[in-house]
């Protein structure tokens, strides 16, 4: 089977070397909707294409790390589910929590990569050799990424992001081998 994907060369050489990709969860593993039952719990909605390129990731080598600004059972059990182990919940400046990752992963700002929507995310894409966005992120997150992903969060940009790294490190021709 012959891959399909493109990404630009400029896209690929940014991502080369990329051991550890943070991801956002609110806006990018979701639609950053927040739906409320009565009993006023918050529910989220996950696609299942983002959830499977987090495992592919792993197969890879790349490290997948979740900080955000939220906590919930529901994610706390979808992220376990994916064996996603480095997750910071209900941080507000994320820098310190990526750079708390870096540090017990081993590595450097040059070997990581990131997707975020808002704000709050900009700190980190600021600092990683790789910034992303989904289609849908605030104008000033889209300005400053390297990227912007045709999906919009929730609906596929994390596994588009997820497969440029995959492509970018050489593993993506022969996982997809592994399903022909």
């Amino acid at each position: 089977m012959v891959p399909t994907l493109n990404f630009p060369p400029e896209l690929l050489l940014a991502a080369q070397g990329v051991k550890v990709a943070f991801f956002d969860v609110d806006g990018v593993l979701t639609d950053g909707g927040v739906y409320l039952s009565d009993e006023g719990e918050s529910l989220k909605r996950f696609h299942i294409l983002d959830g499977f390129g987090l495992k592919l990731l792993q197969r890879a080598g790349i490290t997948p790390a979740v900080i955000t600004g939220r906590d919930s059972g529901p994610l706390r059990g979808r992220l376990q589910a994916l064996g996603v182990t480095h997750v910071h919940y209900g941080i507000e400046d994320k820098r310190p929590a990526a750079q708390d990752t870096l540090r017990e992963l081993g590595l450097d700002w040059r070997q990581a990569a990131a997707i975020g929507d808002d704000w709050p995310d900009l700190p980190v894409l600021a600092r990683c050799a790789l910034a992303c966005a989904p289609a849908n992120a605030h104008a000033e997150v889209k300005a400053a990424a390297h990227y912007v992903t045709r999906a919009a969060g929730g609906q596929g940009a994390a596994r588009e992001f997820c497969d440029l790294l995959l492509v970018a490190s050489g593993r993506y021709a022969g996982l997809l081998e592994g399903y022909a």
